[in-house]
């Protein structure tokens, strides 16, 4: 893939450019500001953009706000041919942070080709490079700790506090990608129950379920993000 990194510390962004290019992928612009990130994607077109939260000049937030700009709409990520493209340009977040607000946002606009990993999380290179292939090709990696934050916060929404503390805990997982099966093991409960839970979930909520996994993530972080912009 054609990876354009944004990352202020010139170490973190020399390391990854050289284990991307490592990987076989091509390292087309690497910049250290959410400014230059706009303009390095208008210009080169890149496949990926690795994307980090705190930028020059505050180091608070410019980084997720630029990604969110960038996956606003199709415009910004056309191909290098010049002919737009149907989605939005995949972003992969990599930061020490969760900045929940924007965070929901950016899920809840769009999760397919988007990524958000801690960067003390990420527990090898065959992890992360993983994480850049499924981003790359239109799927959502999320840390479950980016999750459960986001969870945390938006449990301030009237409808979530309908909810009760199982059917909680089965939306955290739920977000997290697991299936039925695996919510099960982790909450000791059968499949039937978890079934149960995440009918009751949708049902409150007012969220059509869904058979695919990835829909049903889609489904409640679209909620989330709606409920975190409140």
């Amino acid at each position: 893939m054609r990876i354009l990194i944004a990352e202020d510390s010139v170490l973190l962004r020399a390391g990854l450019e050289r284990l991307l290019a490592d990987a076989g992928h091509e390292v087309v612009a690497s910049v250290a500001s959410a400014e230059d990130l706009l303009r390095a994607v208008d210009e080169h077109r890149p496949d990926l953009a690795l994307v980090d939260v705190r930028m020059p000049p505050t180091f608070t937030d410019e980084g997720i706000r630029a990604a969110v700009l960038l996956r606003s709409g199709p415009a910004r990520a056309t191909a290098p041919t010049g002919t737009e493209s149907a989605h939005p340009l995949p972003v992969l977040v990599l930061s020490q942070y969760v900045e929940e607000r924007y965070a929901a946002e950016l899920i809840a606009s769009n999760s397919s080709g988007l990524g958000y990993l801690l960067k003390d999380r990420v527990a090898d290179v065959e992890e992360f490079l993983g994480a850049v292939a499924e981003v790359g090709a239109g799927g959502t990696v999320l840390d479950p700790e980016v999750v459960a934050q986001i969870v945390i916060r938006s449990q301030r929404s009237s409808e979530l506090g309908t909810l009760t503390a199982r059917e909680r805990e089965a939306l955290q997982l739920m977000a997290e990608g697991r299936s039925n099966s695996a919510i099960a093991a982790r909450m000791h409960v059968t499949e039937g129950s978890v079934e149960k839970f995440i009918s009751a979930v949708f049902g409150k909520l007012g969220l059509p379920a869904a058979d695919s996994g990835n829909r049903r993530v889609l489904a409640v972080l679209k909620y989330l993000g709606a409920t975190g912009r409140s």
